[in-house]
């Protein structure tokens, strides 16, 4: 492949992946506004709190749409660490989106349901920019190239007998006529 082929693959992957991330963190915005909005109808809680308890629910959805749809193909062997790392980053981006909220309403006095919106909004782009760089370099690491994943073996699969070669001691003889 031609130097120019492979940085267009590059970029085709690219773009694939930035579309992947962008429908999974559109329906997340969503579920984040959606909650946010209910629990300010419905409680007396702070905006920060309420968006708080929104972006906590956003991010378990999230963190589902990324395994299973964005980053599907990506390695699956450290879940554990795959997970500490999500929550980590998912932390951080919590601050950097709650942060411009809170700055917004109680340095500035800007606490109109209107105003809240459009602050949590441009905390979640802003934290979005944060979490798709950490994800995607931290997270859910690539395969090192030429690696494909291997379908997982079916639940039965442990109940077949694996093949006997000749050699096997526990294969009976077989006699040969001459």
């Amino acid at each position: 492949m031609t130097e120019r082929g492979a940085l267009r693959a590059r970029l085709d992957r690219l773009a694939r992946e930035v579309a992947k991330f962008g429908a999974v963190g559109a329906v997340g915005t969503l579920v984040n506004f959606g909650v946010f909005n209910l629990v300010r109808h419905f409680t007396d809680l702070h905006v920060v709190r309420a968006s708080v308890i929104a972006t906590l629910v956003a991010i378990v959805f999230n963190y589902v749409g990324f395994r299973y749809f964005t980053y599907k193909d990506r390695d699956k062997t450290r879940r554990t660490r795959e997970l500490t790392l999500f929550l980590l980053f998912s932390a951080v981006g919590l601050v950097i989106e709650n942060g411009v909220l809170y700055a917004a309403t109680y340095w500035f006095g800007w606490d109109g349901r209107l105003q809240a919106n459009f602050f949590k909004f441009l905390g979640m782009g802003i934290a979005t920019l944060f979490r798709f760089w950490s994800y995607r370099t931290w997270v859910f690491k690539a395969l090192p190239a030429g690696e494909d994943v291997a379908p997982a073996a079916p639940a039965e699969s442990f109940l077949k007998k694996p093949p006997l070669d000749e050699s096997d001691e526990r294969r009976p003889a077989v006699r040969r006529a001459s």
